[in-house]
């Protein structure tokens, strides 16, 4: 079996399954206020998550690029679109759900990576930014200390290049014996004391 799939594919379903339950908790309230993301307020944090996380995790395994109908699309502005997001999650995992899918290289219109990375990469997404809508939002986003350790090696692996794109601010100091959650966060620019806006 491949072991990019053994190995990743389990933090994908969980982080998958935690995003999905972040989105329902997300009120229309909510949408308009500001998140912790330079110049974003929560719908903005929100519409990159969907799209990226759902649509792009799905479209990067099936070797498609994101059409442009997507890349505008207001999610929030649909009816129960927390619940559809779930259902495109649910979609996105089961493409990946197939060992061969982590083979080889996914182009991304600019660039090619490694599937495996790709996909790393977005479940890094699914976990931080979940963490980002939960904090916006008065809420939680609860990963296993697998699932964590995994996020932190992505954080910690693509550090560098996140920066590079301002993808990530520079780093918050915490403890070095501090829970590997907690790290990923103030690795890629976060402060996990910052549970709500």
């Amino acid at each position: 079996m491949n072991d990019a799939y053994k190995n990743s594919y389990p933090h994908m379903v969980e982080c998958a399954a935690e995003a999905a339950r972040v989105a329902r908790g997300v009120t229309a309230e909510r949408l308009s206020e500001p998140s912790h993301c330079t110049d974003w307020d929560v719908r903005a944090l929100v519409n990159h998550w969907v799209l990226y996380t759902s649509h792009g995790l799905e479209h990067r395994a099936l070797r498609k690029q994101l059409p442009e109908e997507l890349t505008a699309r207001d999610f929030t502005a649909e009816p129960g679109w927390a619940g559809a997001y779930a259902e495109q999650l649910d979609r996105a995992v089961a493409a990946w759900d197939d060992p061969a899918v982590w083979d080889g290289e996914v182009d991304l219109g600019t660039a090619k990576m490694p599937a495996a990375d790709i996909a790393s990469m977005i479940v890094k997404e699914l976990a931080l930014h979940g963490w980002d809508v939960a904090a916006a939002t008065g809420q939680r986003f609860d990963v296993s200390d697998g699932a964590a350790r995994f996020v932190l090696d992505v954080v910690d692996t693509h550090a560098e290049l996140y920066r590079r794109y301002d993808g990530f601010a520079d780093p918050v100091d915490v403890p070095d014996d501090a829970p590997a959650f907690e790290r990923a966060l103030a690795h890629s620019g976060r402060d996990p004391r910052r549970s709500t806006v």
